[in-house]
């Protein structure tokens, strides 16, 4: 990522054991040993990529910039992106001039500050007396004398994947609101009120006008980087749009990445992406994630090593598979190489497939976060209480006034980045950018901004986004799609059919969508893992013991959801007595 911890030196026993225990968790995750720095009230570790990448710290006399994360200033990375922050005031920047996913530490003119990317996508940990804040959960977790779960946290990872907002699985441990720069002084850490606005409305200029205006944002974030990388970089493409476009804008700034796609054989995107390459001229290469099966002896040593290579909670919960995952992510960040992501791309989309009318913060929370059968959890878990919760998460979000009452059309649109992006894309952000340098460049605040302004008709079965390829690189926009159409026109009927239909069901059914589609038998995800219990008896206890407050183990016929209380167990076994 780098890494940072930082941690009060008011308490020298409870800072020097939070100092060993950082170390010895960022060491298990692989990173180098840390360059330490005292600042007044707080101690510093700062840890370089794991692989390699430009600088992340800067210290001229008492003046000092630490970074983790891939930060972008004046189109610049490394040590001139370094400099440029250090010269700004971080009560008032610029972030015209910024760019990419980042934390940063800033200490100028005797005085400290901590602050976040525009959505606070790269994740800081807190705990709730900020005595410490640390890139990596299980270092704070680790750092940390008692820990309990925190049930909304809980039931957020298990059934969306990851916490919403500020929160994590853990009571005494929070993310750093985006909304926030916290300012570290001798006698603690002060938190300071910062405004993060986005459009919201609708452009009203001529689609050409709208597309020359995307293209600018896109290809400065995307350029900056690939001035710095050349062509050491890494990309997937596979038979959907995303992909497509961020390699797209890629071709347009010179650059000629390493392409990759992942796949069992005969695969949709598998088929699609090896099509485009030997129709286009450049190689795609291909690896099957269910290739190999590991003996069950040596999966206890795969999961502890995909335990720490993930920070202990990866999304998904993907940490009981059979190696793969966590080779392949080595692989692409090998040598220091820039990975790059089309990930967040449903900027340009209608991602909620909400209707051109208002709506209320609970009502998207009905129809996009109520992925739960109540009888999967114990008396524990509240449905109506679990649902309110979110809205409120959603509602803080928003700027007000937006934030009460039924929400105008456009700022719902403003939930995707804010929310379920920060969520699921900050938490994948964080694990990939603590090797090497990492890009998503449809979360740069400056590519969202503009993403806001699409008119919703345009949205639809991504036409403005299909658009936006096809000019750029008519050439990609021409091949063929896993959609059942090429992006160089309208999009096709099934498409279209398949939208609508989703959108002119009211809340109420969309509630219902998953509770019915469990009805029909068990579920999974693309996400697998060895899950059989020859593998999982070795790794968990069957009975899940912390799990169980929370979890009728018994009834979850979702694999995923399965899969991602089963990590949270091994989670708990992990940290042991610390677990009250």
């Amino acid at each position: 990522m780098a890494g940072l911890f930082l941690v009060r030196n008011d308490d020298p026993a409870f800072t020097d054991s939070a100092l060993a225990a950082a170390r010895a968790a960022f060491a298990a995750q692989g990173f180098p040993a840390p360059a330490a720095h005292a600042l007044s009230g707080w101690q510093l570790l700062h840890f370089p990529y794991v692989l390699g990448g430009p600088d992340a710290l800067l210290a001229r006399g008492d003046d000092l910039a630490a970074v983790a994360g891939t930060l972008v200033a004046d189109g610049k990375l490394g040590r001139p992106a370094l400099e440029a922050l250090l010269a700004m005031d971080p009560l008032a920047l610029d972030w015209e001039r910024l760019g990419g996913q980042f934390v940063a530490l800033v200490r100028r003119g005797g005085r400290s500050f901590l602050f976040g990317d525009y959505f606070s996508a790269f994740q800081l940990f807190r705990d709730t007396g900020d005595r410490l804040f640390s890139t990596s959960l299980l270092a704070a977790a680790q750092a940390l004398p008692k820990l309990s779960f925190d049930p909304q946290g809980v039931y957020e990872l298990a059934f969306n994947v990851m916490p919403l907002g500020d929160d994590t699985v853990f009571a005494e441990l929070k993310t750093l609101s985006p909304f926030r720069v916290v300012e570290l002084t001798g006698q603690g850490a002060v938190h300071h009120r910062v405004e993060k606005p986005l459009p919201a409305a609708p452009s009203k200029l001529p689609l050409a006008e709208q597309i020359a205006r995307h293209r600018a944002p896109l290809a400065a974030i995307v350029g900056a980087h690939t001035a710095q990388f050349g062509d050491h970089v890494r990309s997937p493409l596979s038979g959907g749009l995303d992909s497509r476009l961020v390699f797209a804008a890629l071709r347009e700034a010179g650059c000629d990445p390493q392409l990759y796609v992942y796949g069992v054989p005969g695969d949709e995107d598998v088929v699609i992406a090896q099509a485009m390459g030997e129709a286009l001229g450049f190689e795609v290469a291909w690896t099957d994630k269910e290739a190999a099966a590991p003996p069950p002896d040596a999966f206890p040593a795969l999961v502890e090593g995909n335990f720490h290579q993930f920070d202990g909670l990866p999304t998904f919960g993907n940490i009981f598979d059979n190696g793969l995952h966590g080779t392949t992510q080595l692989e692409r960040h090998a040598g220091g190489a820039l990975v790059v992501s089309g990930g967040a791309g449903e900027i340009y989309r209608n991602f909620f497939y909400l209707p051109d009318r208002r709506f209320s913060a609970r009502d998207v929370a009905r129809t996009f976060f109520a992925r739960f059968v109540p009888g999967d959890a114990t008396d524990l878990f509240d449905p109506r209480g679990f649902l309110d919760t979110v809205a409120a998460k959603i509602a803080i979000a928003l700027e007000p006034p937006a934030a009460t009452g039924r929400l105008d059309r456009a700022r719902i649109e403003q939930i995707y980045p804010r929310i379920r992006c920060r969520a699921l894309f900050g938490r994948e952000i964080s694990l990939e950018g603590r090797y090497s340098p990492y890009l998503m460049p449809f979360l740069d605040h400056r590519v969202v901004a503009q993403a806001m302004t699409i008119p919703l008709a345009l949205k639809h079965a991504g036409r403005f986004e299909a658009a936006l390829l096809n000019a750029i690189d008519p050439a990609l926009a021409a091949q063929p799609s896993a959609y059942g159409h090429d992006f160089s026109g309208p999009p096709g009927r099934k498409h279209r059919f398949g939208e609508w239909s989703t959108r002119i069901r009211p809340v109420w059914l969309r509630e219902q969508t998953y509770a019915l589609r469990r009805r029909l038998g068990p579920m999974g995800d693309e996400h697998g893992g060895m899950l059989e219990p020859e593998y999982m008896n070795r790794v968990i206890d069957p009975d899940f013991p912390a799990m169980r407050r929370f979890f009728r183990i018994e009834n979850i016929t979702d694999s995923g959801l399965w899969r991602r209380v089963a990590n949270l167990e091994y989670l708990a076994a992990k940290l042991g007595s610390r677990l009250v």
